[in-house]
């Protein structure tokens, strides 16, 4: 079964840091893009991060310089490093990855999203 786990999120204080790590498992062939994005409540689902498999990246404005994403491709894990947190990036956080996958007998990308992480920043 093909899936995506987050793990690392919680509770930390303003100007405090975080790591979150998304592994994804399963029969996979290769990964080309992940991804983090975020939902606050009553909010819509934005991007935080992206990287390609040669390891360029995207960043929201609102995390440019404290947000750092990165990624394993040999364990299948991509991470975001969370310094100078604020109370504005309180949200769940979600990882996807564009997955090459075979499926009867034919290989193609399919998209797959994490269950989420809370991180909440407060004092």
């Amino acid at each position: 079964q093909v899936q995506l786990v987050e793990s690392g999120g919680g509770l930390v204080q303003p100007g405090g840091s975080l790591r979150l790590s998304c592994a994804a498992s399963g029969n996979i062939i290769s990964i080309t893009t992940m991804g983090w994005y975020r939902q606050a409540p009553g909010e819509q689902r934005e991007l935080v991060a992206t990287i390609t498999s040669d390891s360029s990246t995207n960043y929201a404005d609102s995390v440019k310089g404290r947000f750092t994403i990165s990624r394993d491709n040999a364990k299948k894990v991509s991470y975001l490093q969370m310094n100078n947190l604020k109370p504005e990036d309180t949200a769940v956080y979600y990882c996807n990855a564009d997955l090459v996958l075979e499926r009867l007998l034919r290989l193609g990308e399919y998209r797959y999203w994490g269950q989420g992480t809370q991180v909440t920043v407060s004092p």
